[in-house]
């Protein structure tokens, strides 16, 4: 993200204590930025090189400085005389440096700040907040999730002077994390949405973690909360001087909540304040949207916002996507649906998201109004122009009045349509010809682009396997605080990414920086190339029939036999090809694949005078990296390992990279990383230590839809084959899932079960080929069309590979092509 600043470079170093360490002319500059891909205006950015997990941003300074960039803030020596023209700030941290800019520019401004933290639905209620109050203020807040140590700074420092009310999120993992995120945001107003499980390993207690939230609000004027969270007497942090609104349905409370009534779409919430009793009513029946609702009533009744008005506005409020979404579109499109919310950081976040998919080369973006930004027209979509044009916009449509008479803003695009109403871009659609192109939709709730969505997207299966690309950079992440530095990490993306989708994935990785990529087999490896992944690729079982793909495509293949080195290299001498980068695969135990020891000398002879071929790794598999009681073993195979790998390395007069930790060995094995690892199925969430475990994000979802219901009677039979023949009254639910999608059969007759609303339910009869049947007997308020979770976060994968008596590795590998991926970020 890239947000405006109003400092120049002697500023910043007085505001962060940092020291000038290069400075050959005066530039002025008005963007920080802190990812080297969301570069726009390179002559107006200071780059602050933060350190991650995964990357120092000092090693993007080279390509940022020849595109531009002449202002830099790093936290480590490094030798500025290569880049002569550059201005050069010298700090101690450079994440410190960003929080002390965003609470200097914090302390700019003496608007109500409202501070939110919780365990769950800080998004929701901001943006609940955000939607209810739109019309009295000019709110700055958070967009999206970004409530960490680096979101928040960022969130701080697009405050200005427009702006009458601030509303941001703060989010931690672990004690010590809320002090910083203090002083930053020192919100007048605070608010805590609820304490769950999240995050639970980083505390000792829940108490402990209560404490840590309420270091946000230790100066604030008033605490609104459910009373069941206020901080008990003497707790850390307690302090009774401050104001606490509190909520509760059954005892004395600031807001009594003395009433919930539920139909089919909307809850009536009856609630008594200052003795006066209110009702209210919104549109959501699920329990957690109904406390984020009283939560947001609490808040706008602290702001003495009326009742009436409460009313009005509490009855409109609109669910709240909290993720960038990527979806099969008509005729080889991609689309992604943003109707999140539409401003211009909004906006600039779902580009961003844009640029990184690469499947297609054509872009269009579909952009409504922009409402209520309380900024001149002109210079609004002079910026929305000139964002979009950074990121190579083929086609842009416009849908407003608003947005359609700034018409000339956009006229540096190939092409351009603007339209009023959304109902006149639909009577267009036809002659707009959408083909083969990646579409982002951005647009404001009240111009309905679902309307857009549903003639965009392809009609598919209703079951769904949903892929959380944002937990796949947490997992990726979590794995990379186990690795020694400079190891290499090989990211295995065999079998469709383990049933998660390839392209998708891999195009996530290449952009992650992984070193390599791995497939099973030359067609996986062609068609990443033809959608634009560059990465290295090694292919693990090569076949001599893809020789030829395999060098167009520029594919390195796996060597484990002298049969097919041999196939290879008569290949490469008849194409005229030297030095072909292959790697070899040595069998030290696992006898699935491999040179083995009868082998070593020979295949060290031939590789040391070859020149057709030229070993970029060397590596082999562990049996057991997961087992204890297998450690001797995978030590004897590491033995072994290195034993062969001394024995090719005196015979080759060039180094290669050596591999044998697969995802259990990463953290169990540490000695055994060498120069690279291989990263598989705990990419996707899934690892065999529960320690690792609980800090892994789950990254598939796959849920399915209710087609029917029906009671079935005591004595007939449920299913192919008569045989399941019920002893009681039943409900029954059919449910679009079969064993063609990749639900195992074995999981008929109560073996395995779903999750409905919550309630854990199972399966009936036999697994049929396209439908499943449940017994939901009992289970309250489920209706026909309501989403049933098949596995993911409540229901976790292992459950189910349990049930089925098989590995998680063939549940989510086995999922059928037929089920919808959709891709998503948080």
């Amino acid at each position: 993200m890239t947000v405006t600043i109003e400092y120049t470079l002697e500023e910043i170093a007085v505001i962060t204590g940092g020291q000038i360490i290069h400075h050959p002319s005066t530039v002025k500059f008005t963007y920080l930025l802190l990812d080297s891909r969301k570069l726009l205006y390179p002559e107006f950015t200071i780059f602050f090189a933060v350190r991650s997990q995964l990357r120092h941003g000092i090693q993007f300074i080279n390509d940022l400085y020849e595109k531009g960039v002449m202002n830099f803030l790093i936290d480590e020596d490094m030798d500025v005389a290569e880049f002569p023209m550059a201005n050069f700030l010298r700090v101690q941290n450079t994440v410190d440096a960003l929080q002390a800019l965003a609470a200097f520019h914090r302390k700019r401004f003496a608007i109500p700040v409202i501070g939110i933290t919780g365990s769950n639905g800080k998004t929701i209620v901001k943006e609940w907040l955000d939607q209810l109050l739109a019309v009295q203020y000019n709110i700055i807040r958070s967009p999206r999730s970004f409530n960490s140590q680096v979101g928040v700074p960022l969130s701080i420092l697009q405050m200005n002077s427009t702006h009458t009310l601030a509303i941001f999120e703060a989010g931690i993992s672990e004690a010590g994390e809320m002090e910083r995120l203090e002083k930053m945001i020192v919100p007048t107003i605070g608010i805590l949405t609820n304490i769950g499980d999240a995050h639970d390993a980083g505390f000792s207690s829940r108490i402990q973690k209560l404490e840590e939230k309420f270091l946000l609000f230790k100066n604030a004027e008033v605490i609104i909360c459910h009373k069941k969270d206020v901080l008990p007497p003497n707790a850390e942090g307690d302090d009774h001087h401050r104001e606490i609104f509190t909520w509760e349905f059954s005892d004395e409370a600031t807001l009594l909540i003395s009433g919930i009534s539920k139909d089919n779409s909307s809850t009536s919430i009856t609630a008594v304040f200052k003795e006066e009793e209110l009702q209210i009513k919104v549109p959501f029946t699920d329990d957690a949207s109904i406390e984020n609702a009283i939560t947001c009533l609490a808040t706008l009744l602290q702001l003495k916002i009326s009742v009436e008005l409460i009313k009005k506005r509490m009855i409109t409020l609109q669910p709240v996507e909290m993720r960038l979404e990527l979806k099969q579109g008509i005729n080889h499109c991609s689309i992604i649906n943003d109707s999140y919310s539409a401003d211009v950081h909004a906006l600039s976040i779902a580009s961003d998201f844009l640029v990184q998919q690469q499947q297609h080369s054509r872009r269009t973006v579909i952009l409504s109004d922009i409402l209520e930004s309380g900024r001149d027209v002109k210079d609004l979509y002079r910026e929305v122009a000139t964002i979009l044009l950074k990121k190579n916009i083929n086609r842009f449509i416009g849908i407003g009045t608003q947005i359609r008479s700034e018409r000339q803003q956009f006229t540096a695009f190939p092409e351009t349509h603007f339209f009023d109403s959304v109902q006149e871009f639909i009577t267009h659609f036809t002659t707009l010809h959408f083909n083969n192109e990646t579409i982002l939709l951005k647009g404001a709730r009240v111009f309905g682009f679902e309307q857009i969505s549903r003639l965009l997207e392809q009609k598919v299966h209703q079951t769904i396997l949903s892929i959380n690309l944002s937990a796949i950079t947490h997992n990726l992440r979590e794995y990379k605080k186990f690795l020694k530095p400079g190891t290499k990490v090989m990211a295995m993306v065999k079998a469709f990414s383990y049933g998660s989708g390839s392209y998708e994935i891999a195009n996530l990785l290449q952009f992650l920086k992984v070193d390599y990529l791995a497939v099973a087999y030359a067609d996986e490896g062609v068609e990443l190339r033809k959608a634009g992944i560059t990465l290295p690729i090694i292919v693990m079982n090569p076949e001599e029939s893809t020789f030829n793909s395999m060098q167009e495509f520029d594919l390195e293949p796996e060597i484990f036999s002298f049969f097919i080195l041999d196939l290879l290299e008569k290949y490469l001498l008849v194409s005229g090809i030297d030095n072909y980068p292959v790697h070899i695969k040595l069998d030290t135990g696992m006898h699935r694949l491999g040179f083995d020891a009868n082998d070593i000398d020979k295949l060290a002879d031939h590789l040391s005078i070859s020149k057709k071929i030229k070993v970029r790794s060397v590596f082999s598999h562990l049996v057991a990296s997961e087992d204890l009681k297998q450690d001797e073993f995978s030590n004897r195979q590491a033995s072994i390992f290195n034993n062969w790998c001394s024995i090719l390395s005196d015979k080759l007069n060039y180094s290669f990279i050596k591999h044998l930790a697969n995802t259990s060995a990463i953290h169990r094995h540490p000695d055994l990383q060498m120069d690279m690892v291989r990263l598989g199925i705990g990419l996707y969430g899934i690892d065999a230590d529960p320690g690792v475990q609980k800090h892994l994000k789950n990254v598939g979802t796959l849920t399915t839809t209710i087609a029917q219901i029906r009671l079935a009677k005591k004595g007939e039979s449920i299913g192919y084959g008569g045989k399941n023949v019920i002893d009681s009254d039943c409900l029954i639910a059919t449910v679009r899932i079969g064993y063609a999608d990749g639900y195992p059969r074995t999981l008929s007759n109560g073996v395995g079960k779903m999750l409905i609303k919550g309630q854990l339910v199972p399966v009936v009869g036999n697994v049929c080929m396209d439908m499943t049947m449940l017994d939901i007997t009992g289970s309250s308020n489920v209706h026909e069309g309501d989403e049933v979770i098949v596995y993911g976060e409540q229901l976790p994968v292992q459950d189910l590979a349990k049930w089925a008596n098989t590995i998680t590795y063939d549940i989510i590998s086995g999922i059928s092509q037929r089920v919808k991926r959709v891709y998503y970020e948080e």
